[in-house]
């Protein structure tokens, strides 16, 4: 993983360049009263800080990534490249692609007017049941450094901002807003602040975001020692320092904890709430200014402070993202099983001949993770898209299967919607484009004409035209008072209640079926769900989220299993495409197992007992048990591949590209894994393993995990032909035996001669 010449050329200079710029700086700050700074630390709506005129200052304008920018409305609208996932960019253990990733999502942040993009997250694999798992790069900080240092280095030579997250050890999502990780001050800096401190050093990230947890005690945003010594002292970061959304508990704890800027707006512990704390001596001015200046340093680097040159005032050549999309997809694919059968040579590349290809998410591809990470792609290639154009007229068949989704997905296939928006007394104020059956508008995220403080009803509205007869399923994703109608009769009209208290519930908590209709497949119906609008006082987040969801007729699952079968054992060779869901993997909530979700394992097993040949493709985030992985030919590790992933899919499926990924983390079945625990007791979760983690657990622990860190197969063969080490460097010579090209990643691990004590 060495440095390219890009990854060297895009780093700061520093200089006379800096200087200037921070005279500026100086100058704004000198410029401002104490109201004016306090309102520029506190967001003024969901996505932004506010801009003060009277010293040039626009508006800095925020994004969630880590896989694109969605900007700051959460609608398909405005639609964005879909990268494949961050432990799948990591598969490639390859820095310098990472730094292209980031080049492309600088690109997409100044089409869509963001200035910093939330990204990249850096906390580690600790344990397989982390539900934020695919949000992360590796269970090795060494990595994740790399990776990561990559990745900032290019979002941020094309001028736009990158907030390093979420500092530290937010590595499960159970009770993340009040749990204290217990953690040893080895571990602590050996494990999970070493990528933080990496990037830092290697790339000068200009952002760096603080999380909900606590850490030994303080909680990250008050966190003085981690952040004001570590950090900031130890480290030497410049930056500006974020809090995680609604992170933020205390205003003089959190100022003097070395936060600057808490989000969203507009009510945080900041603004008016920091000025009568300066004013009633509770902090100094002195405290606030260093905040101010820290933000004012990010609007001169990116831009957006009159009379400062910009740190970078040419930005790289554009990017096609599409194509760098599908790259990095079959970059990361990871072959860890490739037998061959029947002495034809090794299931993959396919063999000439026909397919059978099954599982529901052949075809409703999965392409991301759910929660923050959030992005919506104008199309996306799935599976069955992919292999499609790839093989031949006649060479592919499609059965279902199994689907993964056991609980009712968001209204999408067949219906036609669009959001009608209602005052108090009935009138319409606005209305807004539904492409699918979810509303998500965020602060200012209105429909044209509507404001929050008028807004009382909004309303899905239009059709439904089924392509299956029989009993359909209708229910509702969100919390508050709600009115299903379906076909002119109300089903539902009641309130929907918090199963726990976790204030993102309406973000990620499951559909709940409310309504089953028999309909006739080709005859439209109308659909409706009212949703009455409360935002109480108090509230920070302006948001309106809910969603109509929907499943058709179910058809019996060992039907659709033989069915399956049936087609497997008629072709040459069968691939199954398995998955997670939203439900399984998502921010919000840490999973309970490693298994699919469904009938998927019966059918991998189904299928293979009918065609040695079969091929199965997981399409996953992050690690899931595969029970069957001795009993088919090959098995490939997809993650969430990104908006191109089943083209990517058919071009290493066919041979057209190896496949280059190598695991960025153990994969091993539950029972074996040596950390795995993600709920708190009491408050505290203690990290007992200390060091030991991923690679370095399973070692101790004497255990096999059915994949290893760093495996991977490729389609070509390699003869390591010499090593030699002189010092830190060690020089290997290999060489390409096989007769195709190919793509070899040199792994070098260090041991201590001598067990530690």
């Amino acid at each position: 993983m060495a440095d390219t010449q890009d990854d060297r050329d895009v780093r700061h200079t520093g200089g006379s360049e800096d200087a200037a710029r921070e005279a500026v700086v100086e100058a704004a700050l000198a410029a401002l009263g104490l109201d004016a700074k306090t309102r520029l630390l506190s967001g003024q709506d969901m996505w932004s800080l506010p801009a003060l005129p009277e010293i040039g200052l626009g508006s800095l304008v925020m994004s969630d990534g880590p896989v694109g920018v969605r900007g700051v409305r959460w609608t398909a609208d405005d639609p964005s490249v879909a990268l494949p996932s961050p432990t799948a960019l990591a598969a490639s253990w390859d820095p310098g692609l990472a730094r292209r990733a980031g080049v492309l999502l600088a690109q997409e942040a100044r089409r869509k007017g963001v200035h910093v993009l939330l990204a990249p997250t850096v906390n580690l694999h600790r344990s397989p049941l982390g539900g934020r798992h695919f949000e992360a790069y590796s269970e090795d900080p060494y990595l994740t450094g790399r990776i990561g240092t990559g990745y900032v280095t290019g979002v941020q030579s094309g001028g736009v901002a990158t907030t390093v997250k979420h500092f530290v050890a937010n590595d499960a999502e159970t009770d993340r807003f009040t749990v204290n990780n217990l953690v040893s001050e080895r571990a602590l800096h050996e494990l999970y602040l070493a990528p933080f401190e990496a990037i830092v050093a290697d790339a000068r990230p200009w952002g760096v975001m603080t999380a909900y947890n606590s850490v030994n005690g303080p909680t990250m945003t008050e966190h003085h020692h981690l952040v004001q010594e570590v950090l900031r002292g130890a480290w030497g970061f410049d930056g500006f320092n974020v809090s995680d959304w609604q992170a933020a508990r205390s205003t003089a704890g959190a100022l003097r904890g070395g936060l600057d800027v808490a989000m969203p707006g507009p009510r945080t512990v900041y603004g008016p709430a920091l000025a009568r704390a300066v004013r009633d001596g509770e902090v100094t001015e002195a405290e606030v200014d260093a905040a101010v200046r820290n933000v004012l340093r990010l609007a001169a680097r990116v831009g957006a402070l009159d009379g400062a040159e910009p740190a970078v005032t040419d930005p790289p050549a554009a990017v096609d993202g599409r194509a760098l999309a599908r790259e990095i997809a079959r970059r990361s694919f990871v072959l860890v099983r490739n037998e061959p059968v029947g002495g034809t040579g090794p299931a993959l590349p396919l063999r000439p001949g026909t397919v059978a290809l099954s599982g529901a998410a052949a075809r409703d591809a999965r392409v991301l993770g759910g929660g923050s990470a959030t992005v919506f792609p104008a199309h996306v290639v799935s599976p069955l898209d992919g292999l499609t154009a790839a093989l031949p007229e006649g060479g592919l068949s499609y059965s279902v299967g199994a689907d993964p989704n056991t609980e009712l997905a968001v209204a999408g296939r067949g219906f036609a919607l669009r959001a009608v928006c209602r005052d108090a007394d009935g009138e319409v104020t606005g209305t807004g484009s539904a492409p699918s059956g979810h509303i998500q508008w965020m602060g200012s995220d209105l429909p044209e004409g509507v404001t929050h403080d008028r807004l009382h009803t909004v309303e899905l509205t239009g059709t439904f035209t089924p392509d299956e007869t029989g009993p359909h399923t209708f229910g509702i994703k969100g919390l508050g008072h709600f009115t299903l109608t379906v076909d002119g009769a109300t089903y539902y009209d009641d309130v929907q209640r918090p199963a726990k208290d976790d204030p993102f519930l309406s973000f990620f908590g499951a559909p709940e079926p409310r309504a089953e209709v028999r309909l006739t497949a080709g005859t439209p119906v109308e659909v409706s769900l009212r949703y009455v609008v409360d935002l109480p006082d108090g509230d920070r987040m302006k948001v309106v989220t809910f969603a109509l969801a929907h499943a058709g007729p179910r058809r019996d699952p060992d039907e659709l299993i033989a069915e399956a079968a049936r087609a497997a054992a008629a072709a040459d060779t069968a691939v199954v495409v398995v998955a997670t869901t939203e439900r399984v993997e998502s921010e919000g909530f840490d999973r309970t197992d490693l298994r699919l979700p469904g009938r998927q394992d019966d059918l991998v097993r189904a299928v293979a007992a009918a065609n040695p040949h079969t091929v199965v493709v997981v399409n996953s985030g992050s690690p899931v048990e595969l029970p069957w992985r001795e009993d088919v030919a090959a098995v490939l590790l997809g993650w969430f591949p990104g908006q191109e992933g089943g083209a990517a899919l058919a071009d290493v499926l066919t041979g057209a590209h190896e496949p280059g990924g190598r695991l960025p983390t153990t994969w091993g079945d539950l029972a074996d894994a040596p950390v795995t625990r993600v709920a708190p007791a009491d408050g505290e979760l203690p990290y007992e393993e200390g060091l030991f983690i991923g690679y370095r657990a399973w070692d101790r622990a004497a255990r096999t995990p059915a994949y290893p860190f760093g495996h991977g197969l490729g389609y070509t063969e390699w003869t390591y032909e010499s090593a030699h080490v002189d010092g830190t460097t060690v020089t290997v010579r290999l060489r390409n035996t096989g007769d195709r090209p190919g793509r070899e990643v040199v792994q070098v691990y260090l041991a201590p001669v001598e067990p530690d004590p």
